[in-house]
C-alpha cells in the first residue's frame, strides 16, 4: 500500500504522532488510508450538501476496513459568476482543482481516493486528477436538483436567465420575474436540466469512473446517500485489487461517453473537458471523435432545455444505464470494458429496461439519426467550432446574416438588451477565449437575453467563448484560433456577411480569401491588462480545440 511510506517503520514514529494528533488510532493507520477530497462550501447549491454525501463515503470506507481522510477543494458556481468578470475564473479553476487533488494525494500517498462534486469546472478538474495520479479512485456526484415548479409547469434556471429578456421586451412582468425566481431552483443539487454539470456527472457514469445511479439520483433522495456508502465500500475494493483510474478511463471509455453525451443533447462543454481528462490519462481525443460519433449517434431524450424533461424523468425512466443499452444495441457502447464496480459495461447494462419511453426514445424511433454535437470549420473558424445541434430547428441550419461585432460579453448583452440587435444580425463576441478573456466565459446571459427578447431564431451568435448547457439557438462557440491568438474572428468588421450552413458544417465570413489574408496579416491582437492568477492562466492555456489544457 502507498500509505505504508508515510505510516510505518521506526522512522516515521513523528508522522505517526502527527495522525495521532487528529484522533487516529494505531488499527487505523495500519489500514488502507484514502483520501476523500470533497468541494463542499456554502455558496453553490450543488455543493451545499456535500458534507452529509462526504460522511455516508466515509462511513463506507469505514465498513470496507480502510480509514477515510476528507479534504477540501474550491468550487464557483457557473450561474451565479455568470454575465460579470466572476466568469473569467470559472474554466482556469478546473487547473487549481486537479493541481491540489495532485498536490494531496502525493503529499499523503493515499491508497486510493473518492472524489466528491457536483458541478460544471469541479467534476472535470477532479477526474483530470484522477487520470493524472493513476491511483485507485471513484467519482460521486451531489445529484441533480429537482425541477422547481411555476404555475402547473416544471421549470429550471434556464427559465429564469430567459425571462430576463422576456422581461425587457414587455412580454414578462416583473412580479412573473419575481415568482419564477423563487420557485426555479426549489434545494441543493446541479441545476435540473442538460447542462454541464448534470452532463459531467452522466458522463462520469458513462465512462465508469462512478458507480450506476450517480449521473441521475435526485440530490436529496436517500438513494444519493446508499450509493455514497457504496461508493467508499468500492474504494477499498478497487485498492485491494489494484485497478487504478487509467484502467477504466480509457479510449473507449471517452467515446461512450461523447455517445451518450450525443444521445442525451449534452453541453458542449463537454468538448473541452472531456478533451482535457483524456490527455491527463494519455488518450488521444480530437474534435474529429465528436463529429465521427455525433453523425451515427441517434439524439433519444429531450431534456431541458431542448425538451420539457429534467434529469429527475432521466432517472425515473432507466437512467444512464437505460441510454447505453439502446446504443448498445446499434454497436455504438464498447461493452466489454471495465467500470469501477468491477463488472464490465455489458454486465451492468444486460437486464436494464427502459421504464418511461416518454422520456427515453426507442433507438428504432429517435428524436434525431445524428447527435446532439457538431464540429464547424470553415474561413471563420479553421481549427473547428462547436454548436449544439440538438437545439437548433431544422429550418434555421442555414443563416447568412450581418455581422455586429463586440470585444466583450458585457457589451454584447448591453447591445441586445438595448433593443439594438436586429434580425438578420449575428452577434459576434470575441476575446473571450481560453488565453483573451482569459478564461473563455460561458454566454448564457447573452443567449437568454436573445431567447427573452423573442430574437433566438432570426440572430445567430458566434464566439471564441463558450456556452451553458443551457444555451438554445444558433450560438456557436469554442471558435478557434482564438481572436487573442491571431484567429480570423479577431479580424471581423462591422457588416461582414456571416454563413452559418450546419448542413455542410461550415462556419465562413464571406469576404474574398486575398482581402482575409491581408487583414491578418495586418492584425495585432488586443492585449489586456492582466494580473495574479488569470495572468499567469492566459500564459498557460492552449486553444479550445485542444481542451485549453495548460501548456506541457
Amino acid at each position: 500500500m502507498r500509505s505504508r511510506i508515510v505510516v510505518e517503520g521506526i522512522e516515521r514514529a513523528p508522522h505517526r504522532s502527527l495522525f495521532k494528533a487528529l484522533g487516529l488510532t494505531d488499527e487505523e493507520l495500519q489500514r488502507p488510508i484514502i483520501g476523500v477530497a470533497n468541494s463542499w462550501n456554502e455558496v453553490i447549491p450543488g455543493h451545499k450538501h456535500l458534507r452529509e454525501v462526504a460522511e455516508a463515503v466515509k462511513a463506507g470506507v469505514r465498513l470496507a476496513g480502510g480509514t477515510p481522510l476528507e479534504f477540501n477543494t474550491i468550487g464557483i458556481c457557473d450561474g451565479i459568476a455568470m454575465g460579470h468578470e466572476g466568469m473569467k475564473y470559472s474554466l482556469p479553476s478546473r487547473e487549481l482543482i486537479a493541481d491540489s487533488i495532485e498536490v494531496m494525494t502525493k503529499a499523503y500517498q493515499f491508497d486510493g481516493i473518492v472524489l466528491i462534486s457536483s458541478c460544471d469546472k469541479i467534476i472535470p478538474g477532479m477526474l483530470m486528477a484522477a487520470a493524472r495520479l493513476d491511483i485507485p479512485a471513484i467519482f460521486i456526484s451531489g445529484g441533480p436538483m429537482l425541477a422547481g415548479r411555476f404555475r402547473g409547469k416544471d421549470v429550471d434556471l434556464h427559465d429564469v436567465f430567459e425571462a430576463i429578456g422576456g422581461y425587457k421586451a414587455g412580454k414578462v412582468s416583473y412580479q412573473d420575474l419575481v415568482e419564477l425566481e423563487n420557485s426555479a431552483c426549489p434545494g441543493v443539487g446541479s441545476c435540473a436540466g442538460m447542462f454541464t454539470a448534470n452532463t459531467l456527472n452522466i458522463l462520469s457514469e458513462a465512462m465508469g469512473i462512478s458507480l450506476p445511479g450517480n449521473g441521475t439520483a435526485p440530490a436529496t433522495s436517500a438513494e444519493r446517500l446508499r450509493l455514497a456508502k457504496y461508493t467508499g465500500m468500492m474504494i477499498m475494493e478497487l485498492v485491494k485489487k489494484g485497478i487504478t483510474a487509467r484502467r477504466i478511463l480509457t479510449r473507449e471509455a471517452f467515446l461512450d461517453a461523447i455517445a451518450v453525451d450525443m444521445a442525451l443533447g449534452g453541453s458542449t462543454n463537454t468538448v473541452l473537458h472531456l478533451m482535457a481528462i483524456a490527455s491527463e490519462a494519455g488518450v488521444k481525443l480530437t474534435l474529429n471523435d465528436f463529429d465521427e460519433i455525433s453523425e451515427k449517434t441517434p439524439i433519444l431524450a429531450k431534456l431541458s432545455p431542448a425538451g420539457p424533461y429534467h434529469i429527475q424523468d432521466l432517472h425515473e425512466a432507466g437512467g444512464v444505464a437505460a441510454v447505453m443499452r439502446e446504443l448498445s444495441k446499434k454497436g455504438l457502447i464498447h461493452v466489454e470494458r471495465l467500470t469501477v464496480t468491477l463488472k464490465t459495461v455489458g454486465e451492468i447494462i444486460a437486464n436494464v429496461t427502459t421504464k418511461r419511453p416518454d422520456v427515453i426514445k426507442p433507438i428504432t424511433n429517435p428524436y434525431s439519426e445524428r447527435g446532439g454535437i457538431m464540429i464547424l470549420r470553415g474561413s471563420l473558424a479553421p481549427e473547428g467550432a462547436v454548436i449544439k445541434i440538438s437545439a437548433v430547428p431544422e429550418d434555421l441550419y442555414y443563416f447568412e446574416g450581418v455581422a455586429k461585432v463586440f470585444d466583450s460579453e458585457e457589451e454584447a448583452v448591453e447591445a441586445v438588451l438595448g433593443g439594438k440587435i436586429l434580425r438578420g444580425d449575428v452577434v459576434v463576441i470575441r476575446y473571450e477565449g481560453p488565453k483573451g478573456g482569459p478564461g473563455m466565459r460561458e454566454m448564457l446571459t447573452a443567449t437568454a437575453a436573445l431567447v427573452g427578447m423573442g430574437l433566438d431564431r432570426d440572430v445567430a451568435l458566434v464566439t471564441d467563448g463558450r456556452f451553458s448547457g443551457a444555451t438554445r439557438g444558433i450560438a456557436i462557440g469554442h471558435v478557434s484560433p482564438e481572436a487573442a491568438e491571431g484567429g480570423p474572428i479577431g479580424v471581423v468588421k462591422n457588416g461582414d456577411k456571416i454563413v452559418i450552413d450546419l448542413r455542410r458544417k461550415r462556419l465562413d465570413i464571406d469576404v474574398p480569401n486575398e482581402e482575409l489574408r491581408e487583414r491578418l496579416a495586418k492584425f495585432t491582437p488586443l492585449k489586456k491588462k492582466l494580473e495574479g492568477y488569470l495572468h499567469r492562466y492566459s500564459q498557460l492555456a492552449t486553444s479550445a480545440s485542444n481542451g485549453a489544457i495548460f501548456k506541457v
